[in-house]
């Protein structure tokens, strides 16, 4: 069954796309219909699926193999990236600081910072980093983040040692 996934480097690039387009589906829709305030970090982590998601999608197109080479192995560096900012968010919800928070709420930003500060800091996302607002199957949405961008790469190297 995956070698119908996995047959070639294309196909592959154009799963990891689907998946990223799914995933940050998902995303919106846990902030704009079930309510949850993303944080900087959750923000970032969307950004590196974005990045995987456009470098997959155009890397898939042409039917060049150094395109999907090049492509594949920048995937899996972004996948890296937004693994390592996944891990480091779910290792501050596990042991959160005592004092310390990675972001300032809504309002506060707006009535401390002038508008020039305010607006920039407003798409920098306003939950809080630590806070567990979300889980399934007893993990976080940070942890399910890990496992995906952990997925995303491990397909993508398979993809790339893999011989046709």
């Amino acid at each position: 069954m995956l070698n119908v996934f996995l047959a070639s480097r294309r196909r592959v690039l154009g799963w990891v796309f689907v998946a990223c387009v799914a995933l940050l589906a998902f995303a919106l829709f846990l902030q704009h219909v079930v309510g949850l305030e993303p944080c900087p970090m959750c923000i970032v982590q969307r950004y590196a699926f974005i990045v995987i998601g456009l470098i997959a999608g155009l890397s898939a197109l042409p039917k060049s193999r150094g395109v999907h080479l090049v492509g594949v192995v920048l995937a899996v560096v972004a996948a890296g990236f937004g693994a390592f900012v996944a891990a480091r968010q779910s290792f501050l919800q596990w042991y959160p600081p005592e004092f310390a928070s990675c972001s300032r709420d809504f309002y506060g930003m707006i009535e401390t910072f002038p508008l020039r500060r305010a607006i920039p800091m407003i798409f920098r996302g306003s939950g809080d980093c630590t806070a567990i607002d979300w889980t399934f199957l007893g993990l976080s949405i940070a942890n399910w983040s890990f496992i995906a961008f952990v997925a995303l790469a491990v397909a993508l190297l398979f993809a790339l040692v893999r011989r046709r």
